[in-house]
């Protein structure tokens, strides 16, 4: 039975190596020690076109005992088969020799000299005492391989070219969008600037004066909102709006909402009920950005109520770890085939001649912003009766309050320190920086209203820093597009000189894309405002900068270094 085990072995080995050095699907080469060809498969026919007999038995050299000697003799068997088949076989036969064997990458060359990729294997084959009696060269044909590699590189390739357009274009839509902002605001600001002044100036406008300056100005600030939204919508399609996520407190966002809709609800008569103010909810969310949604959607809840009508806003956990915020109205609500088209940008549901004004894009954005902030949003209306806008956001741990009263400047800086007291009241002087003649006269207009004020002004950037030098005005206000130097270029300038760095520079800009704004807070200016003016921040920011403006000064008066933190920050 042993005996039987044992030929039934060997005859199932035989077998396999009979099958392996027959296989067409790889080429087998054995050599003996000398470099003499032994072996050669029928895979090694197919692919190098040689015949076996051809090659096998070539060379009836003595012993060579030496490796060097062996690789020179190899390099000049018949045909020369050892190297020009696979240039690089003495390499890896020399290594093999050592014990050194891996897989490498080579160049199989065919008999009518034609080339091809191989994976390529060198064993040295020893007898039972340890001693080389011959190589094994198997290899692979890797064209196919080396095909999807390079069409794989040419992809990748072509893929990076793409990308590379693809960023090229949107930062070129991105400039364009900026460029035409500022374009757009530049004339807008004069119109809604003086506007607000004839509204707000002596003698009081007559009646017909005020309903005209009235539309100037309902008109001008519905302008401003539709640049605002397309401008908005054009970043979120080219996925360049940044938000900045973080823990936002709820009861903070819902009082700043009720403070900015208060008075528009009032004038239609309606009733707007808010959630408790001590509700302890906090949403992961872009503060700035949950709040133009909520404003979004109630004063779309204002716009589509009838008079008399009722708003309720409700917050409702919706487990796990999500809130639900809804904004209902009793308005005339939608049928289900306007809700299929709610969405759609520009579309205004057949509302294009109601004398209510709007644009189509502002729930389109809404709802793309809160996709953006992790969340999800919906409506549910029923015609007659009116329409619930809901949206969902993630629940996270509720920050640290930093609640303020409503009026309060929301553009961050560092704390201003407190002035001494019993300070003296003095005149102050404010540098105006900016080439554009109505945006010179209605500051000029703003500060005449001012008897603590005197103003000084400057048409571009080195005239302003040599003026800021030569009279060290306490505040300064800084438009951007300048001629010569930029306002940024021309602040760096200030901030580097003893005699300016301590001097509050406002920046006064038509540049109001979200990354204009980031850019110009952290250049370092002390306020970012941007144009057209609303008066009531113009004037609460400049009192802002004139209250920093005493402290600094005292503090250099009496030598006391005022805090980098404090310096132009934001």
């Amino acid at each position: 039975m042993m005996a039987l085990a044992r030929e039934e072995t060997l005859l199932k080995t035989g077998a396999l190596q009979k099958a392996i050095f027959s296989s067409a699907n790889f080429a087998s080469i054995a050599t003996d020690a000398r470099g003499v060809i032994q072996i050669f498969n029928v895979g090694a026919e197919r692919m190098l076109g040689y015949a076996a007999l051809d090659v096998m038995n070539q060379i009836t050299a003595a012993d060579i005992s030496d490796p060097q000697e062996l690789i020179a003799r190899a390099q000049a068997l018949s045909l020369e088969l050892a190297t020009s088949i696979a240039p690089g076989f003495d390499a890896l036969v020399f290594k093999a020799s050592r014990g050194i064997e891996d897989v490498y990458e080579l160049t199989y060359i065919r008999k009518d000299g034609s080339r091809f990729p191989a994976i390529v294997s060198v064993t040295a084959l020893r007898d039972d005492q340890d001693s080389i009696i011959g190589y094994l060269l198997i290899g692979t044909d890797n064209t196919a391989r080396k095909r999807v590699e390079t069409e794989r590189d040419l992809l990748d390739q072509a893929l990076q070219e793409k990308n590379t357009e693809l960023e090229k274009a949107n930062l070129a839509k991105s400039d364009f969008l900026s460029s035409m902002s500022h374009e757009l605001r530049t004339p807008l600001s004069a119109i809604v600037g003086f506007a607000q002044l004839i509204e707000s100036g002596t003698p009081t406008p007559t009646l017909p004066q005020a309903r005209g300056v009235q539309q100037i100005l309902q008109a001008g600030w519905h302008l401003l909102e539709l640049i605002n939204e397309i401008l908005d919508l054009a970043l979120i399609e080219s996925g360049k709006l940044s938000l900045s996520l973080e823990p936002v407190s709820l009861t903070e966002v819902m009082h700043e909402c009720q403070a900015l809709v208060a008075l528009r609800a009032q004038e239609r008569g309606i009733a707007v009920a808010f959630p408790a103010v001590d509700m302890a909810y906090a949403v992961t969310a872009d503060r700035v950005r949950i709040k133009q949604v909520l404003i979004n959607l109630l004063g779309n809840a204002i716009k589509c109520n009838r008079l008399q009508g009722r708003i309720s806003v409700r917050c409702v956990e919706k487990p796990p770890g999500r809130i639900r915020i809804s904004v209902e109205d009793t308005g005339n609500g939608l049928a289900a085939e306007k809700i299929a088209h709610l969405f759609q940008p520009f579309n205004r549901l057949g509302q294009e001649a109601s004398t209510e004004q709007g644009t189509g894009i502002g729930l389109v954005l809404t709802k793309r912003l809160v996709a953006l902030m992790g969340g999800s949003m919906g409506v549910e209306s029923t015609p007659g009766q009116g329409s619930i806008f809901w949206l969902e956001m993630g629940l996270t741990a509720a920050p640290q309050s930093s609640y303020a009263t409503p009026g309060h400047a929301t553009t961050g800086h560092a704390k201003e320190p407190q002035p001494p007291l019993h300070s003296p009241v003095a005149m102050q002087t404010l540098l105006y920086v900016e080439d554009n003649p109505a945006n010179l006269m209605l500051v000029e207009d703003l500060v005449a209203r001012r008897a603590d004020l005197c103003l000084l002004t400057a048409r571009d950037g080195m005239s302003g820093i040599a003026l800021a030098r030569a009279t060290v005005p306490d505040v300064i206000l800084m438009d951007i597009n300048l001629p010569g130097i930029s306002g940024a270029k021309a602040l760096q300038f200030l901030l580097e000189d003893m005699t300016t760095a301590h001097i509050p520079v406002v920046a006064l800009s038509a540049n109001a894309m979200p990354r204009d704004v980031a850019k110009g807070l952290d250049a370092g200016f002390f306020r970012y405002l941007t144009k057209p003016i609303k008066i009531p921040e113009f004037m609460h920011t400049l009192d802002v900068a004139l209250k920093y403006a005493k402290t600094a000064s005292f503090c250099l008066k009496k030598e006391e270094k005022v805090p980098l933190a404090l310096v132009g920050s934001a």
